[in-house]
């Protein structure tokens, strides 16, 4: 096996943040066509395999937030309800480890999966958690962030 010419750390950190933020700025822009769509579901993959090599649970869970949301954006249920569950279990197991805005994402991103897959009962459920949390986060420019992102797309 070769080794780098590189620092392996550093560049695992550069490129899960790099995709991380190009693929919510690319959700946040509006529908795909099927092969952004292909390319933005590997890309969140590849952004959260990055994460899982150098970040904490946090950093994992925020990843997996991500892929949920966009096989959601894709429109791919199933898929965005498995990943948007991994986010909920992570976060359920070490909630000490997480910030107030990431509760708001794993909720939101719960109710879009929810919705996708039909079950409007949990769907519902879940948008209204997202709403009460989101709107109790403390700070008012991560606040501002999440309420953008929650009227996207709906």
């Amino acid at each position: 096996m070769a080794i780098p010419t590189f620092d392996l750390s550093t560049a695992h950190r550069w490129f899960a943040a790099e995709l991380n933020n190009n693929l919510w700025r690319a959700m946040e822009a509006g529908r795909w066509s099927a092969d952004e769509a292909e390319q933005s579901i590997h890309a969140a993959h590849a952004s959260c395999h990055h994460w899982m090599q150098v970040g904490n649970i946090s950093h994992h869970a925020r990843a997996e937030c991500l892929v949920a949301n966009v096989y959601a954006a894709a429109g791919f249920g199933e898929s965005a309800l498995r990943h948007a569950l991994r986010c909920q279990e992570l976060i359920e197991d070490s909630p000490h480890a997480f910030e107030d805005w990431d509760f708001a994402f794993a909720y939101d991103a719960l109710a879009r999966a929810f919705t996708l897959t039909g079950d409007t009962g949990e769907a519902e459920h879940s948008l209204q958690q997202a709403q009460t949390v989101g709107d109790a986060i403390v700070d008012e420019e991560d606040r501002s962030i999440f309420l953008k992102w929650f009227e996207v797309g709906r």
